[in-house]
């Protein structure tokens, strides 16, 4: 195949995803002096669809099908997704070529007066579009009222200053990438909360036979987020879960060459929580994944995940 000269990269429309974009654009053209770089911006189904929770859409593909679709019609050369929108499942043709190095991967709470989670006042009011996030603080604060949030993070923290809500949760990571790291009130701990499969990281896709794009983008790879990432990934898979089951998942590389993995699958309100984890050596992460989603299971997680999907499938038929 003949190297181009000029390389398209498929965004979503986003502030946060062009800022990704950009700081991607901005790696390999310093890499690649005699390449020209683009981005493309392609709309997704979860951005046009913004009055609606997640939940009751469905979310295979949100927020990737329709880069995905490009990618193979080689309308793009690559496409930048958020590691925790991307489908276990990747189209034939494609595979993710990089992971980059993941930003603080927790979640994190804005609230009126600083406030942590603990702290919030009785009854107060939480937006989140996460049943993740939702059943993990109901976990915690079985009083507080938490409802639906989806739209950009202006347009969240605008529902915080109106008054309409007392607190919001967002992904410390795309806080840290737009600049307003500062405006968490709290960085949740682990032991609270654990995070999306993937936040924090970048997934890069591309065409699997493309051999200068896969060779062009090796400079963005962190291997120790690839191997966490990987690992999560596989876990969620096993779970067959998507972006809108409340699975969390965090898997860290401990010096020199394990790699440490906890999990938890959680019931819609919060009653209920399994939580497991394993360890053991970076090469295996893909038998580590497996094997704590067979032990989260076996310890209940089947018939709440089972559970989850019957009440979730009925609702997207409403």
């Amino acid at each position: 195949m003949e190297n181009r000269n000029k390389i398209i990269i498929g965004s979503r429309g986003s502030k946060l995803a062009l800022i990704q974009a950009n700081w991607v654009k901005s790696e390999l053209e310093k890499a690649n002096k005699e390449i020209e770089f683009f981005i493309e911006v392609i709309k997704t189904t979860g951005d046009k669809i913004l009055d609606t929770p997640l939940a009751k859409i469905g979310d295979i593909g949100l927020f990737t099908k329709e880069l995905e679709e490009a990618l193979l019609d080689k309308r793009v050369d690559l496409v930048v997704h958020s590691a925790k929108d991307m489908p276990t499942a990747i189209p034939d043709g494609l595979e993710i070529g990089a992971v980059t190095e993941r930003e603080d991967p927790h979640d994190a709470l804005i609230s009126k007066d600083n406030k942590s989670l603990k702290d919030l006042p009785q009854g107060a009011t939480l937006g989140t579009s996460s049943l993740r996030r939702k059943a993990q603080i109901l976990a915690l604060r079985q009083d507080l009222n938490i409802v639906d949030l989806r739209g950009n993070l202006d347009t969240r923290i605008g529902k915080l200053k109106s008054g309409e809500l007392d607190a919001i949760v967002v992904a410390k990571a795309g806080l840290n990438r737009l600049g307003r790291g500062d405006e968490a009130s709290e960085i949740i701990p682990s032991d609270i909360m654990l995070h999306a499969v993937g936040q924090g990281a970048l997934c890069i896709e591309v065409r699997e036979n493309d051999e200068q794009v896969i060779g062009i983008i090796k400079v963005l790879q962190h291997f120790d987020t690839r191997y966490c990432v990987l690992a999560e990934r596989t876990l969620l898979k096993r779970l067959q879960g998507g972006c809108q089951i409340p699975i969390g998942a965090h898997a860290e590389v401990i010096f020199p060459v394990n790699l440490k993995m906890e999990a938890v699958v959680c019931s819609l309100d919060g009653t209920t929580i399994i939580r497991d984890s394993v360890e053991g050596k970076v090469d295996d992460y893909a038998t580590m994944g497996n094997e704590l989603a067979e032990r989260l299971l076996g310890r209940g997680g089947r018939q709440i995940l089972e559970d989850i999907r019957t009440k979730l499938a009925a609702e997207q038929v409403k």
